[in-house]
């Protein structure tokens, strides 16, 4: 749903605030309310994003993205650092076919 928020007075308003007050006006838990995408009118005051709200977690965790659900700390999204990540990169470029699994999983142990 496409969600308007007034704010008079305040530069913006928190996401965990919004999902508060939509939990608490359609009657569910604020884990099942997802809100993103909002921007701020110029000048203040209103803002304007999207929201949805799942029946339960489970059907939540099914089908959001991973990087909302990890916005809500429900996944934990694991990263090597950036190095590793390149040097690994670099390694697979040498290698052709299936042979750039073994080279992805062999650093990986």
């Amino acid at each position: 749903m496409v969600v308007d928020v007034l704010h008079p007075g305040k530069p913006s308003i928190k996401k965990t605030e919004i999902r508060e007050k939509l939990a608490h006006m359609y009657r569910t838990q604020p884990d099942v309310v997802f809100c993103f995408g909002f921007r701020t009118v110029f000048g203040g005051g209103k803002s304007t994003g999207f929201a949805l709200i799942y029946d339960t977690l489970d059907l939540a965790k099914k089908f959001e993205p991973k990087h909302r659900l990890a916005r809500h700390g429900l996944v934990e999204t694991k990263r090597m650092p950036r190095k590793q990540r390149k040097e690994r990169k670099n390694r697979m470029k040498k290698v052709r076919g299936t042979k750039k699994a073994s080279v992805k999983d062999a650093k990986k142990k």
